[in-house]
């Protein structure tokens, strides 16, 4: 579904627990094209290419990081979206799969600095997961300097949520959303919340521009808007464009009463 004005909050599921999750309050529908990546891997285990970390570039690196947060701390577009989000019920770990380098983009490291200002502002924010294979040795140190773990396994987004989980993706490759919806196609889509890119754009890109590319490599993407409800996110200022635009957050309340189907 589309962004609206005003959002609710469902109660879900997980285990024998009623929980509530995050819901923001406002948003808009996005319409530009997505980027799409068609090849696929298996899940195997994962090092960074480097075989030690560069002391120099950690330390630079690391006081870039801490600039970063503190510019998005004191951003107009944090406090807006901070203003967005209510508390939930229950906590959640996250996950942030695809967040690039770190050391040689910006918007890495606000999206990043986005996700770390999360676990300091709200007690609801569990431990922090990351993965994309290009991280660096480097890189690698400073997320876990900055209290973040790194995985050692290319799960290629296939995280089956067993316990309440945000799944932190902005800017993925439509099809590392596909292998997560589908790894939990079911029951599990009721444990998870994800942020990335607009749903509703990947429809729109096939609706409009009858992308065959997108069909074939996002079937689950396509196939859950059906019972999902998208809200998107205001990027007020041209210094967050590059890093959040068309990104929002996504609530699935499927018809467990029913085997879901895809499109």
């Amino acid at each position: 579904m589309a962004a609206s004005s005003k959002a609710l909050i469902p109660e879900t599921l997980t285990g024998n627990e009623d929980w509530t999750i995050v819901l923001p309050r406002h948003g808009k529908q996005r319409r530009n094209s997505p980027r799409i990546i068609t090849p696929k891997e298996q899940q195997k285990p994962w090092c960074p290419s480097e075989i030690e970390s560069d002391p120099h570039r950690e330390s630079m690196l690391f006081q870039r990081m801490l600039n970063c947060i503190k510019k998005m701390e004191s951003s107009q577009f944090y406090q807006n979206f901070v203003d967005q989000i209510q508390t939930p019920e229950v906590n959640m770990q996250m996950v942030i799969y695809g967040i690039g380098s770190i050391e040689l983009y910006e918007p890495p490291r606000l999206q990043l600095s986005l996700a770390i200002l999360m676990k300091r502002k709200f007690s609801w924010v569990g431990d922090i997961e990351v993965f994309d294979p290009i991280l660096s040795a480097t890189e690698a140190r400073v997320l876990e300097a900055l209290g973040c773990s790194v995985l050692s396994v290319n799960e290629q987004g296939r995280r089956c949520a067993m316990k309440p989980t945000l799944f932190f993706m902005p800017h993925c490759e439509a099809e590392l959303y596909n292998n997560l919806l589908q790894a939990n196609w079911g029951v599990m889509l009721k444990h998870m919340v994800v942020f990335g890119n607009s749903f509703e754009m990947y429809h729109q890109h096939v609706t409009e521009f009858k992308s065959s590319t997108i069909v074939n490599t996002a079937k689950h993407v396509l196939a859950v808007r059906r019972f999902s409800n998208e809200f998107g996110i205001d990027v007020i200022s041209d210094d967050y464009f590059a890093a959040f635009h068309d990104s929002g957050w996504h609530f699935f309340n499927p018809d467990l009463g029913i085997e879901l189907q895809l499109i």
